[in-house]
């Protein structure tokens, strides 16, 4: 039976994170996931937020939430499952390897919005486990925006195969994911450079500070060390945002976005954008200055 627990203002995200990170005994992982929804009803976005959040991740402000914004007003609520005593995978370390997100229509700023969210498909993984966390967002009865988030958590083991997304596994380093999550039904067409963009040692921090996203990989050179990183690492979500935000003018009002983080993006570091329209949307990519190395692939679909 789900448990569904409702929530009369957005939870503080960086006091959740503080609970969540503490070290406690959880439930063996090999009993599941807590079958719960967190949820948040009337919910709306103050300018300013939104504001610092375009500036750091570069989109344009206008009355119109960013789609990858939803997916910070649903990262409180992803915390409160994180912080139940019967969720038995610790965010510690935990790494963002792919994120699916349809809008529906956009959602706007001064919109009276229902947030939801729920973890589901748990699963191996040669690393450790996966599992996705599902949030939407709703306007009244109309759904105007879904989004699926699959992490890696490298601290668990489950028995059994791993993974079948894993299928890009070229035995590297540890900063090889080798997951396969996003839907790139497609292969991605010729790309032509767009840009390099520069990412400071500090991006981690100024994402989280918009974001709530306060994961000590992101922020700690040490913590990022001890999960096998050489430096910090930027958040995925920043990378998802600041490609997004780059495409922004071309895209429809209805449109999925497939993400696959392919390798953390080390900070600070140079990344290489570049850009294609597919028959049906655009493709994207961050890569090293050389394109020798894919971090990230992004491909939109018109809805």
């Amino acid at each position: 039976m789900v448990h569904v627990v409702e929530r009369d203002t957005m939870p503080r995200a960086v006091g959740l994170y503080a609970r969540a990170l503490s070290p406690r005994p959880r439930p063996d992982v090999a009993k599941g996931l807590p079958d719960r929804v967190v949820r948040l009803v009337g919910h709306r976005s103050a300018v300013a937020d939104v504001a610092a959040y375009d500036a750091v991740c570069g989109f344009v402000l206008t009355d119109r939430l960013p789609a990858t914004w939803l997916h910070v007003l649903t990262f409180p609520l992803q915390l409160e499952l994180f912080c139940a005593s019967d969720f038995p995978v610790a965010p510690t370390g935990m790494v963002h390897v792919g994120n699916t997100i349809t809008q529906h229509r956009p959602a706007l700023v001064n919109e009276a919005l229902a947030l939801s969210v729920h973890a589901e498909n748990l699963r191996p993984h040669r690393r450790g486990v996966l599992f996705d966390i599902v949030g939407e967002a709703s306007a009244g009865s109309e759904l105007v925006w879904e989004g699926r988030s699959t992490y890696l958590n490298r601290s668990a083991k489950l028995p059994g195969e791993a993974d079948s997304g894993a299928a890009h596994q070229r035995g590297g380093s540890d900063t090889d994911i080798g997951v396969r999550t996003a839907p790139l039904d497609a292969e991605v067409p010729v790309l032509r450079p767009a840009g390099l963009w520069r990412l400071p040692a500090d991006l981690g921090r100024r994402y989280a500070a918009v974001s709530g996203d306060v994961n000590p990989i992101h922020l700690n050179p040490l913590v990022a060390r001890a999960f096998g990183f050489p430096r910090m690492i930027a958040h995925g979500m920043w990378t998802h945002a600041r490609t997004l935000a780059a495409l922004q003018p071309r895209l429809p009002d209805a449109f999925q976005v497939g993400v696959q983080f392919s390798k953390p993006v080390l900070l600070p570091s140079t990344v290489r954008f570049a850009a294609g329209e597919t028959e049906d949307g655009y493709a994207a990519q961050l890569t090293d200055r050389r394109a020798e190395k894919v971090f990230v692939t992004l491909t939109t679909t018109r809805r």
